[in-house]
């Protein structure tokens, strides 16, 4: 799963809301007492984004988002375990007095035995989402399918939130996404689950029970596929 910074943020739209950290954890939860094996990529908005940090060098202000990411993922580690759910963080870049640096095989032992996974720091370099990285360790775990739970409902021709009459898609392949610049995910991100044979769910977080709902296949947002 592909979990937005915003999302944790709550009505407060920046910063840490740890009763709607709570509510998300609680849902996944859920998931996980239904069998699910679930490994999440966070993102760092809520605190930082290298992308709109104007005259700041690139690869510093990526940097600094990669360490927004990690105060994310310990914040959902911290509900998860509150709420009975063994969870370790994994980061692309060591910082061992925290978390364990990421390793493929030992990521997947730790689903196997029915621990959560919140990677943080992105893919370790700049210049790279956390979408990209979304689909990086989606590919290496050898995912089912990866869930963006997002802002909004789904996938639209334009932004639902300027236009009246932005149309939803209930279902795209991954050649209309890259031909129409549909904002689903980045283009390196979409390719990748293109060439590895991933599909996307997107939906919102605003009910976060919707992750529930997407786990047991009730039709919800857009999916995404070849």
């Amino acid at each position: 799963m592909k979990l937005s910074g915003e999302a944790l943020a709550g009505e407060a739209k920046s910063g840490l809301d740890y009763d709607t950290v709570t509510r998300i954890c609680a849902s996944i939860k859920k998931c996980v007492d239904l069998g699910a094996q679930m490994a999440i990529v966070v993102g760092g908005g809520n605190f930082w984004r290298g992308r709109s940090s104007g005259k700041m060098d690139r690869t510093r202000a990526d940097h600094m988002g990669m360490l927004a990411t990690v105060i994310n993922a310990l914040a959902l580690a911290d509900a998860l375990e509150q709420l009975g759910v063994p969870v370790r963080v994994q980061t692309a870049i060591e910082m061992r007095a925290i978390a364990e640096p990421y390793i493929r095989s030992r990521a997947v032992r730790h689903l196997e035995k029915g621990r959560v996974v919140i990677f943080g720091c992105g893919t370790g370099n700049p210049f790279f989402s956390t979408d990209t990285a979304s689909s990086l360790r989606a590919a290496e775990i050898d995912a089912d399918i990866i869930f963006k739970a997002t802002m909004v409902d789904g996938v639209y021709n334009k932004d639902p939130k300027k236009y009246a009459d932005a149309v939803k898609y209930k279902a795209l392949s991954f050649k209309e996404v890259l031909d129409k610049e549909l904002a689903v995910m980045d283009s390196t991100s979409a390719a990748m689950c293109r060439d590895n044979n991933i599909p996307i769910l997107v939906f919102s977080l605003d009910d976060p029970d919707n992750i529930v709902r997407a786990i047991t296949g009730e039709p919800i947002g857009t999916l995404v596929k070849a």
